[in-house]
């Protein structure tokens, strides 16, 4: 059943988290990506923390996983994004933020699988 407060969950507090933290590195990135590769990075990494809340919030089990399936899609669009911004040498390393990432693909994933029997 679902929890009281989207607070609660788990994978709220480990996106919210990341989102931080990707915040932080785009600090490190040139001045010229701040209307580039910076805004997409900043986007998706809120859409993750913020559509699983949005999701929770919603009547129904079946509108959650919609809300679920767009935080796993934002969630790969910041891995891809991280990649190019390695690839473009703007950040020495990202495989933690992409275990990380990986990890809570993962754990939406199963939440979903949760859910979906409940829709």
């Amino acid at each position: 059943m679902r929890k009281s407060n989207f607070r609660d969950l788990q994978i709220w507090e480990k996106s919210k988290v990341l989102c931080v933290d990707l915040y932080r590195l785009c600090q490190t990135f040139p001045a010229e990506e701040r209307f580039g590769l910076i805004s997409q990075i900043q986007r998706a990494a809120v859409s993750v923390p913020t559509n699983i809340a949005e999701g929770h919030g919603r009547s129904s089990y079946s509108e959650f996983c919609r809300f679920l399936f767009i935080s796993l899609g934002s969630a790969q669009e910041l891995e891809t994004l991280l990649i190019i911004a390695f690839d473009l040498g703007y950040v020495d390393e990202i495989s933690t933020f992409i275990d990380r990432l990986q990890e809570l693909n993962k754990m939406i994933s199963s939440l979903i699988s949760k859910l979906k029997p409940a829709t």
